[in-house]
């Protein structure tokens, strides 16, 4: 029987924004979005939302917890341009003004099944004493006017930034149609195994025997 030829593979992204670290800080929330190159193309699910306020508990950790979803698939013709999750976190100032506290990106990852990432953030800092009293006296601190700027490094070399914070999230990823067309993204193992009447691989995909 004839198999058709895949023009272009898949990549069905699943998984949740889990929390983050930032001990000075509380309250916040988190907006994601997906960047990726003009050949993808998002068949269903979400590019960008975002989470609800969140406050630390009582742990001893102390982390700030999400656990908000992550759906989404795409479609491409050429792994160039591999989506990246780009997270930017924003809470309340002293004066109740919203403001960010960091900016963080990684790539979606490339081989089937699950996967845990964390993403260290950052903040663009003024150049000036004057001007970091005056934007925290007004709250008005340095942002980006698109966070998708923090995936592409265009004019980042330019940009005075200082680290702060952690996000954790964690992924479960699926393929199809990669190796037809070409693309081996992982070793061939039982823990991932591509199925050969779906197409889809991942490492929960059951074994044919």
């Amino acid at each position: 029987m004839a198999t058709s030829n895949p023009s272009a593979f898949l990549l069905t992204v699943n998984g949740q924004i889990e929390g983050a670290n930032f001990p000075e800080y509380d309250n916040l929330y988190c907006k994601y979005c997906f960047v990726h190159g003009h050949d993808w193309t998002s068949t269903s699910g979400l590019e960008e939302g975002i989470t609800q306020i969140t406050c630390k508990g009582s742990q001893s950790s102390r982390k700030l917890i999400w656990n908000f979803p992550l759906e989404t698939t795409f479609k491409s013709t050429s792994p160039s341009g591999w989506p990246q999750l780009v997270v930017s976190v924003y809470g309340p100032d002293v004066f109740g003004n919203d403001v960010v506290r960091g900016y963080g990106a990684t790539h979606i990852p490339f081989t089937p099944g699950p996967h845990a990432r964390t993403i260290p953030m950052f903040v663009p800092e003024s150049t000036w004493r004057l001007q970091k009293f005056t934007s925290w006296l007004l709250g008005r601190r340095p942002e980006y006017t698109d966070p998708k700027v923090v995936a592409q490094g265009e004019g980042r070399e330019v940009t005075r930034v200082r680290s702060q914070g952690f996000v954790t999230v964690s992924f479960h990823i699926m393929t199809k149609d990669m190796k037809k067309l070409g693309y081996d993204t992982g070793p061939a193992s039982p823990a991932n195994t591509q199925s050969a009447t779906s197409g889809w691989s991942t490492e929960e995909q059951p074994i044919n025997m």
